[in-house]
């Protein structure tokens, strides 16, 4: 046979495309032709694959090899076609059998020696090769992350040899099994511990219970970092799917998947980061903080010190909940259904309405600072909350506040009500927001007046819809009634907040 067809995967993002390495011999001068969009790592596999054949004993072909790389069109990247390529030679060369690779996916960096290295972004490739129902071969230490695919038999390796062995049927590898099913990881910080903050703590249980961003403004040292980080805590576990979807994005990202299987991310890039670690690109497109805090927590502290371009970028995932990369020669969709959580002083010094110290900014610079935040930014945050300095007694009162367990419970059960009506609150569009909450036309009435005179946007006038909305779902109401519109309002005004 001087034809052989071996099957792996490319790695373009979340996606793992099929890629067919074709090989063939024909007679000639000996040499190897690679095509197919290989990238350099691509190209240099010809003399990793060279050595590693040679080294473990097998016959390298001494004839004319062209190596294909199908589709065409689709860029190849990375030491991940080393193991299907010597594979493919293998076969081509009748060192293996014709029927030997009819069913398996194989993938992995070959060493000089034979020595199988592992590669990143093993999990999407192998929920791809599940769907397609075949097996897959990875290097050992890929075995475990693979294996999170769930129904796949997942066969681990050590070198080329044991990888020949197996298909030839003389010592076959027993099938990677996961030492223990993975635990979602249960030690997060429980908002009793908050001292006061009433007011905050309930915006808290909003933007939980309807996924809705949330702008916390206060001075210095109040707890609006506390009070963010405990915004995972009260948001239902991840289902499988969705920890898997979080896994993906990490595994492409070459950070380890065990200690944070099943939680739901907390991201707090500093204030210094740059467009492309926020939102995600590169040479090679890569995923940014929002992506990372898909089905989590971004959380974004001292939120004017980001550069205004910065925060602009964001905008339109926090709308699209995915984020696409277009680069000359690389697109890349990344998904980014984040909840954005966001702290900021109201001034420069911090201490612009804040009773236990004076503010010493001018207008002018108050005014800079706060301008560094766009309004079409502002609008897209369903709730700006002031978060005061506390008074001595709350802040050493011995009395807490509800557990976050407790809170928890309100949470699940107000998503329940929304998944009934198919999404949740902040997802809900234009036609089934309206449809939820179904005014009477004495609260449209008010509504429309009380929207012309605090001049909010067509987009603000939905935001205030879906928290209203969530409320109602809080307190076991079909709809928004007018007191739940009333609190939802109080949470637009941030120039009331910022300007005392």
């Amino acid at each position: 046979m001087t034809l052989a067809i071996v099957h792996t995967r490319a790695g373009l993002g979340l996606e793992a495309p099929e890629v067919q390495v074709e090989v063939h011999l024909a007679n000639g001068l000996p040499g190897m032709t690679l095509v197919g969009l290989p990238e350099a790592a691509v190209k240099e596999s010809r003399e990793r694959v060279r050595s590693a054949l040679v080294n473990a004993g097998f016959d390298y072909p001494l004839r004319r090899i062209t190596l294909n790389l199908a589709p065409a069109d689709l860029p190849k990247e990375g030491g991940r076609f080393d193991l299907p390529i010597a594979l493919g030679l293998l076969l081509a060369s009748g060192q293996l059998p014709p029927e030997a690779l009819a069913d398996i996916e194989s993938v992995g960096e070959l060493a000089l020696d034979g020595g199988l290295r592992p590669i990143t972004g093993v999990l999407p490739l192998a929920l791809a090769t599940r769907r397609a129902r075949r097996r897959l071969i990875v290097p050992r230490a890929n075995a475990e992350e693979a294996a999170l695919a769930g129904d796949l038999e997942v066969l681990p390796a050590d070198h080329l040899l044991d990888v020949v062995a197996h298909l030839l049927g003389q010592t076959p590898i027993a099938p990677h099994r996961l030492a223990s099913p993975p635990e979602a990881a249960t030690s997060l910080p429980d908002l009793a511990e908050v001292r006061g903050q009433y007011q905050a703590r309930r915006a808290l249980e909003v933007a939980a219970a309807g996924s809705h961003n949330l702008l916390f403004a206060g001075p210095p040292g109040t707890g609006k970092t506390m009070l963010a980080s405990r915004l995972p805590g009260i948001l239902p576990p991840l289902t499988e799917e969705e920890a898997l979807e979080v896994a993906a994005v990490r595994s492409v990202s070459g950070l380890p998947l065990a200690a944070e299987w099943g939680r739901r991310p907390f991201r707090a890039p500093h204030h210094t980061a740059s467009a492309v670690a926020l939102v995600g690109g590169g040479s090679k497109p890569r995923p940014g903080e929002i992506s990372l805090a898909h089905h989590g927590v971004l959380f974004l502290d001292e939120l004017p010190e980001f550069s205004r371009h910065v925060l602009e970028v964001m905008r339109e995932p926090m709308e699209s909940g995915q984020i696409h990369i277009a680069r000359a020669s690389h697109q890349r969709r990344f998904p980014a259904r984040f909840q954005l959580v966001a702290a900021m002083n109201p001034c420069p010094c911090g201490h612009l309405g804040d009773p236990r110290q004076a503010c010493h900014c001018t207008a002018a610079q108050i005014q800079r600072y706060q301008a560094r935040l766009s309004g079409p930014l502002l609008d897209r945050i369903d709730l700006q909350v002031e978060v005061p300095a506390l008074p001595p007694e709350q802040l050493t009162a011995a009395t807490t506040g509800e557990s976050s367990a407790i809170v928890r419970r309100r949470v699940m059960a107000a998503r329940e009500r929304q998944l009934a009506r198919g999404a949740l609150n902040a997802h809900l569009a234009g036609r089934e927001l309206e449809a939820a909450c179904d005014l009477a036309s004495a609260d449209r009435a008010w509504l429309a007046q009380v929207l012309e005179r605090l001049r909010l946007s067509a987009r603000a006038y939905h935001r205030v819809l879906r928290v209203a909305l969530t409320l109602a779902d809080l307190a076991g109401e079909p709809k928004p009634a007018r007191e739940q519109l009333i609190e939802a309002i109080g949470y637009r005004q941030l120039d009331r907040l910022l300007k005392g």
